[in-house]
């Protein structure tokens, strides 16, 4: 993007695995950057890292480290985010933050651009990203709801290992060699890293992405159905969810099934995914044509394909949602908000 004025721009957790992603869409989308500051852990202060052609040290996050700072955009855990993001806005910034921390706090937007990007203009300091799940299943039903209204929505989701982090990843690459080699297969890191029990992840399935809360779904689920509510600014749409982590290295799937107010024809829900902002149909299925999460990885949209409707409900509705994860599902979300706000600004 082109923009004369230039901005102080922070990334919080820039080692890891969205910090990483966020760093490559600035660069590559010439985000009018002034200065930037890589901030982490102490653990990984000292790192260096490449922006445009620069090496830069990435130092310790602290308070202090937010003095000018007009972006900072946190995806270095929820706790981090409650220690440092309210530091950063007290000095000026206005903090996007992808972790759990300030999702639900309610004067606190939960921001998809293609959904409800008028409510990060809304903020006090802090605008939140979306669960990943979340991002992709809304992007791809808000065109859905604004024209037939959507009374209920039913998600399952096959979650890719990059969601849990990069020693997720390493951690399902060695169990696979392990597998195949005829070895001892161990889980190190899921489903839950805080939790002492750990399941294989090569060649399983696993029905369980963050902790059991008392009504029996995991947190992930909960997010899911709170945060789409709370996006969608309608408390009652009835959503259910069913979190599930695959074998995939990157690209998260979903099989969504949802009930329109209004009635519908496929071809005019097709229109609408056609046309609908960060988008792309992929439903050819006479020719095998649908989004596959290796086909979606590195790409910036939201994919739907499988769009059918249901065979006894006649508002029901079926269709297959994949994205990427680590970037429609978190980083390019965030770096999109801070465009759309420049973009204002500049009006």
């Amino acid at each position: 993007m082109t923009n004369q004025r230039t901005y102080n721009v922070a990334v919080v957790g820039a080692t890891g695995a969205v910090g990483t992603q966020i760093l490559r869409l600035l660069e590559e989308r010439n985000f009018p950057v002034n200065q930037l500051k890589l901030l982490s852990s102490a653990r990984s202060a000292g790192a260096k890292l490449t922006f445009k052609g620069q090496e830069v040290t990435v130092q310790e996050a602290t308070p202090e480290s937010f003095e000018g700072v007009d972006f900072a955009l946190f995806s270095a855990g929820g706790s981090v985010s409650k220690l440092l993001a309210k530091e950063a806005v007290q000095r000026g910034a206005v903090v996007i933050d992808n972790t759990n921390a300030f999702r639900m706090a309610q004067d606190v937007p939960l921001v998809v651009p293609e959904v409800n990007m008028d409510k990060a203009f809304e903020n006090q300091g802090i605008i939140a990203n979306p669960n990943c799940s979340t991002i992709q299943m809304v992007a791809a039903l808000n065109p859905i709801r604004e024209k037939f209204g959507i009374d209920r929505i039913i998600v399952s989701t096959y979650q890719a290992v990059s969601g849990a982090g990069a020693r997720a990843i390493n951690d399902l690459v060695n169990q696979t060699k392990s597998a195949l080699a005829g070895e001892e297969v161990r889980g190190e890191i899921l489903p839950v890293g805080s939790l002492p029990k750990k399941h294989q992840m090569a060649f399983n399935v696993v029905p369980q992405i963050d902790v059991f809360q008392d009504n029996g779904f995991t947190l992930e689920e909960m997010k899911m159905i709170n945060e789409t509510k709370k996006i969608f600014g309608d408390d009652t749409v009835k959503v259910s969810a069913t979190c599930v982590r695959v074998p995939v290295l990157n690209g998260h799937s979903e099989s969504v099934y949802v009930e329109t107010k209004e009635d519908f024809t496929i071809e005019e829900v097709k229109e609408l995914l056609a046309q609908a902002p960060g988008v792309t149909l992929v439903d050819v299925p006479e020719e095998q044509g649908y989004p596959l999460a290796t086909d979606s990885t590195g790409k910036l949209d939201v994919f739907v394909g499988r769009v059918r409707k249901d065979v006894s409900e006649p508002r029901g509705l079926h269709m297959w949602i994949v994205s990427d994860n680590l970037l429609k599902g978190a980083a390019w979300n965030a770096v999109q908000i801070a465009e759309q706000m420049i973009l204002k600004s500049d009006e």
